[in-house]
């Protein structure tokens, strides 16, 4: 018996564009994985032009003729064209950050992989899920990093052994803290003063107690902790490279952290 065809009945017309239909739902999937990528590397620390170029690079990878990208700190807008799907737009909303450059450097090479192999959507959502689920340092080495950041910068801007001793214990105590309030999911402003008070005041105890000399030395260590770094130089190589909008909003966010912070620990001297 002769085997039909499922678009025996349809027109030539029909049947492309069904043939279309096919393609634009494949190439929404493929897009998807790509906005993906592109998210996690910018909640990593990857600047703006970083992650354009990246979305650009494994769209037209993934069979598209053109690709244009427009990105911001908190959202991503990509258009794909190719004459087999047409035009295909996804938006994606971008909320949080956590700094991880040894995953945004795993995701770079992801981009580079899926561009030189041409990977499919199953083994790229495959490598992709092993990316996100590498396991990051141990909370034990994370509280170690913290106190010896807090001692090593009392001692750097001239602090004494007790400052820098102090200034470690608080920086455990901080990332303590730090831990319990992103499990409430607040925002980065709310962190910052809380932490930042309680640095301060944390500070001021261990002088009166006689278990530090010098408040500002303490505190010193404990606000390096805090201090915007990363983001505060993406936004100036964000602007430096052209991406003004992108540049000035992250530089402006930075700043207002910092302002944050300084209140948090002016808040904490008032009140000691």
């Amino acid at each position: 018996m002769e085997e039909i065809h499922p678009y025996h009945f349809f027109s030539p017309a029909e049947i492309d564009q069904l043939s279309r239909m096919e393609e634009a739902d494949r190439a929404n999937e493929y897009l998807y994985r790509v906005l993906d990528i592109g998210q996690y590397m910018l909640q990593c620390g990857g600047e703006v032009s970083r992650v354009e170029d990246s979305i650009r690079r494994l769209c037209l990878a993934f069979g598209a003729e053109r690709a244009d990208v427009f990105t911001i700190t908190s959202s991503i807008v990509v258009t794909i064209y190719s004459t087999r799907f047409g035009a295909v737009t996804q938006t994606r909303r971008i909320t949080g950050s956590a700094y991880d450059l040894h995953r945004l450097e795993l995701l770079n090479q992801l981009s580079r992989r899926i561009c030189a192999e041409h990977l499919s959507l199953e083994d790229t959502g495959r490598a992709l899920r092993a990316i996100v689920n590498t396991p990051q340092y141990s909370f034990g080495v994370q509280v170690f990093t913290y106190a010896l950041i807090s001692a090593s910068f009392s001692l750097f801007f001239g602090g004494s052994w007790l400052d820098a001793a102090a200034s470690g214990v608080i920086g455990v105590v901080l990332k303590c803290m730090d831990r319990l309030i992103r499990r409430t999911e607040a925002n980065a402003f709310l962190s910052s003063l809380l932490c930042s008070c309680l640095g301060g005041l944390l500070a001021g105890g261990a002088v009166r107690l006689g278990l530090g000399d010098n408040v500002d030395m303490i505190s010193i260590g404990n606000i390096m902790l805090l201090i915007p770094g990363i983001a505060l130089t993406n936004s100036l190589r964000d602007m430096f490279s052209g991406n003004t909008i992108s540049g000035l909003m992250r530089f402006i966010e930075a700043i207002l952290l910092a302002l944050t912070i300084a209140f948090g620990f002016a808040l904490a001297a008032s009140l000691i």
